[in-house]
């Protein structure tokens, strides 16, 4: 019975599925018989130009034996103009390495020119000669701090004998204004 039951539900399942896409089904085979339709007039068409093309081959094989000798001269410039262009493309590569080592010794020339010796030896001698300078300069200055610094200490010494001096001087005037 529940079988027969669930066999019932199917069935009008399969009833209810064909009424809801019954139009879809129906539009959908219509649309496969037109694009057969379609298939078949573009392989008519394509039968004509196949029959045209093969005719037109067959007319042209026939005037291929005049036109053979033109091919083979076409093939052998071909191939000297194939030689031609490698040859060509080797040189241009050659000519390509050329310039990139020419463009090398540039640089090389250009920064060994940067360090002339002469130049060089000539800035040396003025440095030299400048270095020299200062360190007369220099010493000269030394020198003359030394000197400076002797003449503060014995001026300093000086002072202090001056004012012990000047402080003995104020005592014996302070004990004689006692006295007095």
């Amino acid at each position: 019975m529940l079988t027969a039951n669930k066999l019932e539900k199917i069935i009008e399942l399969e009833e209810n599925l064909r009424k809801e896409y019954q139009e879809k089904l129906d539009a959908a085979a219509a649309e496969a018989e037109r694009y057969k339709n379609e298939l078949a007039e573009q392989r008519e068409q394509m039968q004509a130009t196949i029959d045209q093309q093969l005719a037109t081959i067959k007319e042209l094989s026939q005037q291929t034996s005049a036109s053979d000798q033109v091919i083979q001269q076409n093939r052998e410039l071909t191939n000297r103009s194939e030689n031609l262009q490698e040859e060509l493309s080797t040189l241009k590569k050659r000519v390509k390495t050329m310039q990139k080592d020419l463009a090398a010794e540039r640089e090389q020339v250009k920064a060994l020119t940067q360090f002339d010796p002469a130049r060089m030896k000539k800035n040396l001698d003025a440095n030299k000669k400048k270095l020299a300078e200062k360190t007369r300069a220099n010493e000269l200055l030394q020198k003359s701090l030394k000197d400076a610094r002797t003449e503060k200490a014995e001026l300093q010494r000086e002072l202090k004998g001056v004012e012990e001096e000047l402080a003995s001087l104020k005592a014996e005037l302070g004990t004689e204004e006692e006295a007095a």
